[in-house]
């Protein structure tokens, strides 16, 4: 039987965290308004980005690859204020699995 690591748990984004995401974000991408899926990390896994509503938007495949891509730093600004917009007190510290907390 295979087991996630702490963290591998903790950055997915389970199924109920994906639906209130996608209904948050209007069921679109945040970016260009285009049909998307509710799977970006604002922090990425990678650095640690916990799987829970505050750090997930819904972007198309297009607006995605461009974030994970060269587009970030132009596009991280508008992604940081849509989140700001939607959880008063959002704080990217917040977002970030920590082993001993």
């Amino acid at each position: 039987m295979y087991y996630k690591s702490k963290r591998s748990r903790a950055c997915d984004i389970p199924q109920k965290v994906k639906a209130e995401v996608w209904e948050r974000d209007g069921f679109r991408c945040i970016i260009c308004g285009g049909p998307g899926a509710p799977n970006s990390h604002y922090i990425r896994r990678s650095k640690g980005g916990l799987g829970i509503p505050q750090n997930i938007v819904t972007m198309c495949i297009y607006c995605h690859d461009a974030y994970d891509g060269v587009a970030h730093a132009r596009m991280e600004p508008q992604v940081r204020a849509y989140l700001k917009s939607k959880y008063p007190g959002w704080s990217p510290y917040k977002l970030i699995y920590r082993r001993n907390e």
